[in-house]
């Protein structure tokens, strides 16, 4: 059952042909077995997890339903609060805090029965694209060990495309489910900026951060999507539409559909990574969409913008690390000795580069010549992307401008953040996004398509992503580490 979908495996538990408790002890023994090398785990909870599908299968004998994710077993962020089990941000400031509730996304996971395995690796504070600022242990990627899952959310996708979880939930700040689900070969999907409550997420950027699945299907997705969405008074952010019905969107078609391609996503990319986009969109014709060339003319301001807004507000959000309320606590004397050697302790280096960053750009002085502007290029991007749906229903393009790059290949700050260029403009105008498999490298590697569509539209998002998933064929592959 381990490569199973997650409606399979739910059904199967429902029905008791198999019960939770076996299909939880299948995938702890898997990480025992695997995760030593892979390392996508940081914490391992398998007595709560046992204890959770012991649960599910007493409501089964009972005779009652215990969700639609019955008994399938998941795997979260580590940027995910939850009750009793340690919570870092894969950071070494907040080493040991055992948080005394869940978030609501965690929340609702149980609530659709859902098996929490353990805490994923990633970024430092979801702050990286190849997880390896991560303050604990590298993670690889399943498909070449010698080479990045992606990041933040590199844990998620690695775990997921190795069968450590039959799912797993994310974190997309500026491509950090989407980048990290095309170079594991996953379906990733960040939804409209405020469809799934962050309330219980430690913050980045708060103004962009989504929560997200990665999965190894769409109609997973779609799945686990619908199980977290919904407005959640406890988060301000969140939107008050109720949550969508996605199951059967997948399989839809695109029939009558207009596609989208950004001519300005065309640039120094890998000839892999281009051909893939033009393979999907010649899927996309077969099955009845009309393809067409759009112009996103801000497009080439997205990067530095993103790289003032983000930074500024992680500056602000992570001023709450202090050393006294929770985490490690480092220094003795007064407080400014207390709060500079408990940060210099706990923050790693990308952490400090990007608080730095986004204290200089809010200073007087330079708030307006830097973050006004910034904000100013974010409604231009935003204005872009609302002409462009006028004429077309979703937004192809490519998720990473190479494959998994090999670790330590990035050397520079710069070289990092370019990996999400093409990602990053969906999170500054708040819309839905997915990454699918769509073709294999000559290296072996996944390539994943992006796809964006309209505010709250991610019906359409699903739709479009799973005409290219059953036309592309490559979500049965599974990575050499996996066997």
């Amino acid at each position: 059952m381990i490569w199973s979908s997650v409606a399979d495996q739910a059904h199967a538990v429902r029905t008791k042909a198999i019960s939770a408790v076996e299909l939880t002890r299948a995938y702890l023994e898997r990480i025992a077995a695997k995760d030593g090398e892979l390392g996508a785990y940081l914490a391992v909870d398998e007595a709560g997890a046992i204890a959770a599908a012991t649960r599910v299968d007493e409501c089964v004998a009972r005779g009652e339903d215990p969700g639609p994710l019955a008994g399938v077993p998941v795997g979260l962020k580590d940027v995910f609060v939850t009750e009793g089990l340690a919570t870092t941000a894969g950071s070494r400031i907040l080493e040991g805090w055992i948080p005394p509730y869940d978030g609501t996304a965690v929340a609702q996971l149980r609530a659709a029965g859902a098996v929490v395995l353990g805490k994923l690796n990633c970024d430092e504070f979801a702050m990286g694209s190849s997880n390896e600022n991560s303050a604990y242990k590298l993670c690889r990627n399943p498909w070449d060990l010698t080479r990045t899952p992606g990041g933040s959310s590199g844990g998620s996708a690695a775990a997921v495309a190795a069968g450590l979880c039959s799912f797993s939930l994310g974190t997309d700040t500026g491509g950090s489910i989407r980048q990290p689900a095309a170079m594991c070969g996953v379906v990733g999907i960040k939804p409209t900026y405020g469809r799934v409550s962050r309330w219980g997420v430690v913050a980045y950027a708060s103004s962009l951060d989504q929560v997200g699945p990665l999965t190894r299907s769409v109609a997973d997705a779609a799945l686990v999507l619908e199980a977290i969405c919904g407005h959640d008074p406890r988060d301000a952010t969140s939107v008050v539409e109720p949550a969508p019905l996605l199951a059967s969107a997948p399989t839809a078609g695109v029939d009558g559909l207009t596609i989208g391609i950004p001519v300005e996503y065309g640039g120094d990319i890998d000839p892999e990574i281009a051909a893939a986009v033009q393979r999907a969109a010649a899927i996309l014709r077969e099955a009845g969409a009309n393809v067409v060339e759009i112009s996103l003319p801000h497009t080439r301001y997205a990067l530095p913008a993103y790289y003032v807004i983000a930074p500024a507000e992680a500056s602000s959000n992570l001023a709450r690390y202090d050393g006294i309320r929770y985490g490690i606590r480092r220094g003795e004397g007064g407080l400014a000795e207390v709060y500079r050697a408990t940060r210099g302790a706990g923050f790693g280096a990308e952490v400090k580069r990007r608080i730095m960053l986004g204290t200089y750009a809010l200073r007087a002085g330079y708030y307006d010549a830097y973050y006004k502007k910034a904000q100013q290029v974010r409604a231009l991007i935003k204005r872009d992307f609302e002409q462009a749906y006028a004429t077309c229903d979703a937004i192809l393009s490519p998720t990473t401008p190479t494959p998994a790059f090999a670790l330590g290949a990035n050397a520079t700050p710069y070289e990092m953040y370019l990996a999400d260029v093409f990602t990053l403009a969906c999170n500054l105008a708040g819309l839905p996004g997915a990454s699918v498999p769509a073709a294999r490298a000559s290296s072996g590697l996944p390539i994943g398509v992006q796809i964006l569509g309209r505010p709250l539209d991610e019906a359409t998002v699903l739709r479009v992503a799973g005409a290219i998933e059953r036309a592309a064929g490559v979500m049965d592959l599974h990575p050499p580490f996996a066997s």
